[in-house]
């Protein structure tokens, strides 16, 4: 597709405004949309604007910006986005979008668009000798499973063959599109399957049945009722007892104990206990930390255990070692 642009300046009208009539429907179609979102009527503005013309102009662009407070780039925007837009004068009978995307074009979109550079013009958006048809290949037309298909004004002719498009063509040059019927061109229902449908075909023979739908029984009020509760006065919190949300009471007062209180009965336990500061010596004499002598009470020996001796001195050999009461044990033979 070439870049959408709008017409020369030479062939571009100096205004533009509705007729009373289409005046009146764009009134009733923006007062359709909610305040702050009139702008959403652009699309439908342009079109009536283009149904009044025969094409969008930069005149009638410039009169929806107008009556949307929009900027007139914005409307541009929509006017060259949209292939539904014409942006130049076109055949006074039809002009014909040819689709050329992917699916049509592997159905024989070439071929229809031959037909249309032989029949009209050869370059697209130029009109034939008469000014009744022009034409112009576009993308995807949203009906891609009935293609190749093109479109003409609002309708769509689908499920084309050359000879049924040339027909087509004839009869709009003179005047009887009218006559042709829009849709598929070939025993085909809409978008349904070509020749007819192949499933879900056969009557069904199940019946359905209706089940009379039982109401649930009302229910049964409760053998005791709940105790009232007390009415409340607007600003003011409502009284919870103290069994029922007890963190949300405060401890009371007559509970706490003074810091004058509980130093008194700290000094009086340290009175019971003399504690008058001094390091306790009760368990060994002068024993403070790492200088403490215990290592040098009853030799180092532990309690109840002998003590290891050096090679060669006494009983306790390389081959010996007292026993509990200090005799040696012998090797056994």
């Amino acid at each position: 597709m070439s870049v959408r642009r709008l017409a020369d300046e030479a062939i571009q009208p100096a205004e533009f405004a509705f007729s009373n009539d289409n005046l009146k429907w764009a009134e009733r179609k923006i007062a359709e949309y909610p305040a702050g979102r009139q702008q959403s009527a652009v699309i439908p503005l342009l079109m009536r604007a283009q149904d009044q013309q025969g094409w969008v102009s930069r005149a009638a662009i410039e009169k929806v910006a107008q009556m949307l407070g929009m900027a007139y780039i914005r409307v541009l925007e929509v006017a060259t986005f949209y292939t539904q837009f014409l942006l130049k004068p076109v055949g006074t009978n039809a002009h014909i979008q040819v689709c050329g995307t992917t699916p049509c074009m592997l159905r024989g979109a070439e071929a229809l668009r031959e037909v249309c550079q032989h029949r009209i013009h050869p370059e697209p958006l130029h009109t034939n000798a008469e000014g009744t048809l022009s034409w112009e290949e576009v993308e995807c037309l949203g009906a891609c499973v009935n293609a190749p298909m093109v479109m003409i004004g609002p309708d769509t002719y689908e499920d084309l063959t050359v000879e049924r498009f040339e027909e087509i063509v004839e009869a709009f040059a003179g005047g009887n599109g009218k006559s042709v019927r829009p849709g598929p061109q070939i025993k085909r229902q809409f978008s349904a399957a070509e020749g007819g449908a192949t499933t879900l075909i056969e009557r069904p023979t199940a019946e359905r049945t209706r089940l009379e739908f039982s109401p649930p029984p009302a229910p049964v009020a409760p053998a005791v009722a709940p105790a009232a509760q007390a009415p409340t006065t607007p600003g003011r919190k409502r009284e919870v007892p103290e069994e029922a949300a007890p963190a949300l009471k405060e401890p009371k007062r007559a509970m706490k104990v003074s810091i004058a209180k509980a130093e008194a009965e700290r000094i009086q336990a340290d009175v019971a206990a003399k504690a008058d500061g001094t390091p306790n010596r009760a368990m060994r004499e002068n024993a403070t930390g790492s200088e403490s002598p215990a290592g040098k009470i009853g030799g180092g020996k532990a309690p109840g255990k002998a003590t290891r001796s050096a090679p060669g001195e006494g009983a306790a050999s390389a081959g010996t070692m007292p026993d509990a009461g200090g005799k040696p044990k012998g090797k056994k033979s």
